[in-house]
């Protein structure tokens, strides 16, 4: 598989920056993909279409430790994993990382 370009998509504090970093350490060309601020259902395929999509999913749980200045609630979460459907769809890749 050619791995030109990854790009990672999942809900917020997933750890889609911390998994970016680690892939370009390892000399990866990885870019996050802010999707789940996004109307556009397929913007992680917009401009140049990744030839791997990780998803990062992390529950509500999580998502409150790892960010405790944010008020994490359930219908946020529904918001940004309807925003996300489309690339959760999509994906090669889909990892719970709670």
């Amino acid at each position: 598989m050619n791995l030109d370009l990854v790009k990672i998509v999942g809900v917020s504090a997933a750890g889609k920056s911390t998994l970016v970093a680690g892939l370009r350490e390892l000399g990866y060309n990885a870019r996050p993909v802010a999707q789940e601020h996004s109307q556009v259902p397929d913007m992680w395929q917009r401009i140049r279409p990744p030839d791997l999509l990780i998803f990062l999913d992390a529950d509500l749980t999580a998502q409150g430790e790892r960010r405790p200045d944010v008020s994490w609630n359930e219908p946020w979460r529904r918001t940004e994993l309807e925003r996300l459907a489309h690339a959760r769809s999509h994906a090669n890749l889909v990892i719970d990382t709670s």
